[in-house]
């Protein structure tokens, strides 16, 4: 969903319906309503997800029982870390997502560890309707609380049980934490204040590759949720918390105050989970999610089917999930549509920033020619954009923007006008002296110059400039999967998040194939513009 934006960007997401999720498996489904009466001119419901396994295949369930329940939707999977995500609540640009309670507790609220799972909840429920009007659903009946996680080798040799333990022996081992994690006061801040926990080395890994690091002797502990699949996998070892730092992390839906008000029946579709899922079940899904590597859609809809929340036939019914066997050229045939459509946003998401930086920046450094004094200063200006985390930037556009097309395409706007902007004030200052001298002599005046002679022969550099700048967004657009804005970086984020290889090529392929395409279709405009014997 987009807010405040121009006619063309909104157009953008309506381009390619029904494209949202296709490499989880997913599809809309059209069974009639059951429960809550949903309005007729209701608007679609907005469901996210944080990029690992089990927040996927929770928001592929909500969205699938709402759906059934006659709700259309719209899925925004794979959003960025807690803090993204939630920012993206509370600013309306979503409506739903699977949120745990000890992160509200401690990383949204700043408040205490508390052991009560009830009290935990009844903190959470009132501070986030008081602050921010968010409701927090009622639990759907199972805990994911972190995991400290070790190799078994490691749990054997150094006789390891609890936290405590792990503690003694840290000044010998490699921890491998993600981001939100080393950064939060129920990670390891939390751990150092309350078990004394200082590992020899800390290193940042994404959840997509922490159990892969550490099984393969990356790092020897790593922090995991309890109901991952992976820790069977892997044949890990989950140490005991004997200090009971770890609060209850109760899984529910986290409602959005603009839901509440716009779609309230959605609440009341939504609360039908309540309960019904235990650590066991959760457990068995995750694993068919992540080891086994089923579709979310396809786990989703069994799950559903198992609940008894939907009838055979009600429920999604995803394409063939094709087996472990499938070679890459066989997975990318299957899902050619889906790729198409997602190449096809990504190059709209290409072009409209690139084409847009082209407008303002090649202007812009025609006129710093003519203000040598204060043009490198203004180049540098722009050029500190490029010093920002791409990440970093599409999250500062997230308060102004929302989540979705129009702050991946500022970004990308941004991140294409330094090279642009640098290469047209350098080619046009450094144009041929000798040939300008004579232009001169000649009687032109300083504007003939500038678009008859310095343009001209500046034009292989200015054209450089904006190949570069198309390179690089082409890569870099491959982020805006996580605020939403869809492209190529959707398969490679989830393929990431599932461990599942050939997803993240059915991304990562045509994105290299389209930065090609992109450099090719510029070098052509090059020739063109670049007059003959330059």
């Amino acid at each position: 969903m987009m807010y405040g934006s121009s006619a063309l960007l909104a157009l953008l997401p309506l381009a390619f319906p029904g494209a949202a999720a296709p490499w989880l498996g997913s599809q809309h489904a059209t069974a009639p309503a059951r429960g809550p009466q949903v309005p007729a001119n209701a608007r679609p419901v907005v469901v996210a997800s944080k990029p690992f396994g089990e927040s996927y295949l929770l928001a592929e369930i909500f969205a699938q029982l709402l759906e059934t329940r006659g709700f259309r939707v719209e899925r925004r999977p794979g959003l960025g870390a807690t803090e993204i995500t939630f920012s993206a609540l509370r600013t309306g640009a979503i409506d739903v997502y699977p949120e745990y309670t000890g992160t509200g507790l401690l990383a949204m609220l700043g408040e205490e560890p508390r052991e009560d799972p009830r009290e935990v909840f009844r903190i959470v429920s009132r501070e986030f309707q008081r602050r921010w009007g968010i409701r927090w659903l009622p639990p759907l009946g199972f805990e994911n609380t972190f995991a400290i996680t070790i190799r078994r080798q490691t749990a054997q040799r150094y006789a390891l049980r609890t936290l405590s333990e792990l503690a003694r022996i840290a000044p010998q081992l490699i921890a491998g934490f993600t981001p939100d994690f080393a950064g939060r006061p129920d990670g390891l801040p939390g751990l150092r204040r309350v078990y004394d926990f200082h590992p020899k080395e800390v290193r940042s890994l994404l959840q997509a590759v922490k159990y892969r690091a550490l099984a393969e002797g990356a790092v020897d502990v790593i922090d995991g949720y309890s109901t991952d699949g992976f820790i069977a996998r892997y044949d890990l070892v989950v140490l005991d918390d004997d200090r009971g730092f770890f609060p209850p992390y109760e899984a529910a839906p986290l409602a959005g105050a603009r839901l509440q008000r716009e779609v309230p029946a959605a609440i009341a579709a939504l609360t039908e989970l309540s309960g019904r899922l235990d650590e066991a079940m959760m457990r068995q899904l995750n694993e068919r999610v992540e080891v086994l590597g089923e579709p979310a859609g396809q786990v989703a809809a069994d799950a559903l089917r198992a609940l008894g929340l939907v009838q055979r036939g009600e429920a999604a019914s995803p394409s063939a999930p094709g087996t472990a066997e499938e070679g890459i050229l066989g997975y990318l045939w299957r899902r050619r549509t889906g790729i198409l459509q997602l190449t096809l946003r990504h190059l709209l998401l290409v072009a409209i920033s690139l084409g847009t930086a082209v407008l303002l920046a090649v202007p812009v450094g025609l006129l710093l020619e003519r203000a040598r004094a204060s043009a490198e200063t203004a180049i540098r200006g722009v050029g500190l954009l490029q010093t920002v985390p791409s990440i970093a930037l599409l999250a500062f556009m997230i308060p102004l923007l929302g989540i979705g097309t129009a702050p991946a395409l500022a970004a990308l706007f941004l991140y294409s006008l330094y090279p642009i902007l640098r290469n047209t004030y350098t080619g046009v200052r450094d144009a041929s002296p000798a040939v300008v001298v004579a232009s001169r002599a000649l009687g032109m005046t300083e504007l003939q110059i500038l678009y008859h002679v310095r343009m001209p022969l500046a034009a292989p550099v200015i054209m450089a400039g904006i190949r570069t700048a198309g390179v690089i967004n082409v890569g870099t657009a491959t982020l805006a999967a996580f605020i939403g804005a869809g492209g190529l970086g959707d398969p490679i984020v989830a393929g990431l998040a599932l461990s599942d290889t050939r997803m993240i090529l059915s991304g990562a392929i045509p994105a290299a194939m389209l930065a090609l395409l992109v450099d090719g279709v510029l070098a052509g405009c090059e020739r063109l513009v670049t007059p003959k014997g330059v």
